[in-house]
């Protein structure tokens, strides 16, 4: 952000934080989540999830184009948020403002690296790990 008062640089950077955490809680939805109802034994809740939103099922079948696309959008926004050269405006009102926005937008994006995480472990990893524990 310019010292000039630019006020559009927040509000992008939020954007792509949301975009991302979207994108990362639709990597929960169509792969990680189904998983995990069937594991627990709530197999009948996943046939109607998927009955109720067709789209899951087709999601659930490029799920490595869902998680490389969704690592790409986080990391983009990690790039926006945590780049050199970033400023707030030096006026105090707008520079308060700045800078909680920026402490969401970072808050946000987290919250969707945790999200992101999570799913990819359940997703990739939780039937081999079940499979060598059993």
């Amino acid at each position: 952000m310019t010292g000039q008062g630019d006020t559009s640089a927040p509000i992008r950077e939020r954007s792509v934080s949301v975009v991302a955490l979207l994108l990362s809680l639709s990597t929960l939805l169509c792969c990680a989540l189904p998983l995990l109802l069937v594991a627990l034994g709530f197999g009948s809740a996943v046939a109607a999830l998927t009955s109720s939103a067709p789209w899951l099922v087709t999601l659930s079948q490029y799920k490595v184009w869902t998680f490389g696309v969704a690592a790409g959008v986080l990391g983009l926004a990690g790039y926006m948020l945590y780049r050199r050269g970033r400023s707030c405006p030096t006026e105090p009102l707008l520079a308060d403002a700045c800078q909680r926005a920026q402490r969401w937008s970072r808050r946000i994006w987290w919250c969707a690296v945790l999200v992101w995480c999570i799913a990819a472990v359940v997703a990739f990893a939780w039937l081999p790990l079940q499979r060598l524990l059993a």
